[in-house]
């Protein structure tokens, strides 16, 4: 895949140009530390993956997205984290937050589908090893299977599983006591009222999270947990 790098600074260039070495299926088609040259090389190049940093003098990573006729795969690198939710709003593959190592940038790299893709012996998948939870419901023991969890809806006595079934799963148990249950690396809080499957997120908008069709607010208490959890 042909890449682009645009960053005002030096070193980060190249530590982005050693990763991209690294990786058999990335051709660094070039660097840039002036914005408004990557733009232009964007325009009328074919390029598979952007690499832009948010905060540039002149131009932001996010102006210029905003100004491409066409738009490749977005990862964007920066030093600030408020960023996040805006760069998603892009419908930006990753958000790598600087500094930030060899593994985790592949693992940005790796959410790009690609025909050809050889993974270097580093990368290892992480597999989630919880398969389901056994809830009571109406006087049985139901079990749900981690992976059919949208999201979890909570209410003051009980909560609501919202799952691919028709109707959610409702259950007298605290929202807390769920997300002490599940594990942390594949679901996060994003408000008093909504636990998340991380793998269920369609997309971020307006500081809300489409999960199984329907938007859920983002607390301001959550957003910085939220933005860790999601981007690694």
């Amino acid at each position: 895949m042909r890449c682009i790098a645009v960053d005002d600074e030096p070193l980060a260039l190249k530590v982005i140009s050693d990763y991209v070495k690294k990786v058999p299926f990335l051709e660094l088609i070039g660097t840039f530390d002036n914005p408004f040259d990557g733009l232009q090389l964007i325009n009328h190049e074919a390029i598979d993956i952007a690499f832009l940093d948010i905060n540039m003098p002149g131009l932001s990573g996010i102006q210029l997205v905003k100004s491409l006729k066409k738009v490749p795969n977005l990862i964007f690198t920066t030093a600030y984290s408020e960023y996040a939710v805006e760069g998603f709003e892009l419908d930006a593959v990753d958000y790598l937050l600087k500094p930030f190592g060899f593994d985790r940038f592949l693992k940005a790299v790796n959410k790009i589908d690609h025909p050809h893709q050889h993974l270097p012996q580093q990368q290892v998948i992480n597999e989630p090893s919880q398969k389901a939870l056994f809830v009571q419901s109406e006087h049985r023991m139901i079990r749900v299977g981690v992976k059919d969890i949208y999201y979890i809806e909570g209410f003051k006595e009980y909560v609501k599983i919202h799952t691919d079934e028709k109707h959610p799963l409702l259950t007298l148990k605290s929202l807390k006591s769920l997300e002490e249950q599940l594990e942390p690396n594949r679901f996060v809080r994003i408000h008093k009222s909504f636990l998340i499957s991380i793998d269920k997120i369609q997309e971020i908008k307006n500081g809300k999270v489409k999960v199984r069709d329907k938007y859920l607010p983002i607390g301001d208490s959550y957003k910085k947990r939220f933005t860790d959890i999601v981007l690694g």
